[in-house]
């Protein structure tokens, strides 16, 4: 982790930026797609060991609803999209535009549509990424995992990080207007340890 905590107030202010005008595509998108007005909060960035992430839900034995996608191009690596169990919830009823069921297992149209979800959110945020950093970054078709947060975020840790202290952690709030409700969602980047070298390099820091 020194190499991510040598980031200066001004790198990370870039980069909460460039994760701001990723979150507002993500939520323009979200807008046209269900028909609803999507507001997003500033989000919040964090460079945490992976398995600290469990702490982010309220609880160890939260639901959770985590879209996986590879990250190719001139960096490598993979992104976590994290719903909360409301989160996903709502973002169903939106996706699908019908009330969902709270406690009944997410049929497979509802979860295609979080893949959806995930997919147009971490898209938006690569995206936005890319053209700050000057790089092709593209993301694989999303892979949708659901079970209790720390069994999720375990797996992550286990599975895909190679280097579980390069990460960065973006929590994004979305909310509802009509409704004045919030969706929650966190975005982790875990780059090979050979990219994260080349977004340090970008970053003028390596």
């Amino acid at each position: 982790m020194p190499a991510l905590q040598s980031l200066q107030t001004i790198q990370l202010d870039a980069l909460r930026e460039t994760a701001n005008i990723g979150a507002a595509h993500a939520a323009t998108a979200l807008s046209q797609l269900t028909g609803a007005t999507i507001m997003i909060k500033v989000p919040a960035i964090q460079i945490i060991r992976i398995d600290g992430l469990v702490s982010q839900f309220s609880a160890e034995e939260e639901p959770v609803a985590a879209v996986l996608m590879s990250m190719l191009g001139d960096m490598s690596g993979r992104t976590l999209l994290v719903f909360p169990h409301l989160t996903v919830l709502r973002l169903t009823e939106l996706m699908l535009r019908r009330p969902a069921t709270d406690g009944a297992p997410l049929s497979p149209l509802e979860q295609s549509a979080i893949k959806e979800a995930g997919n147009i959110l971490s898209g938006a945020y690569l995206n936005a990424l890319s053209e700050f950093l000057g790089m092709m970054l593209l993301p694989s078709p999303p892979s949708l995992a659901i079970d209790m947060s720390e069994a999720v975020l375990s797996s992550a840790y286990l599975q895909f990080a190679e280097d579980p202290d390069a990460i960065l952690c973006i929590e994004s709030e979305f909310v509802l207007t009509q409704t004045e409700t919030t969706l929650r969602g966190l975005f982790v980047l875990m780059p090979d340890p050979s990219s994260l070298q080349v977004m340090l390099r970008a970053l003028r820091l390596g």
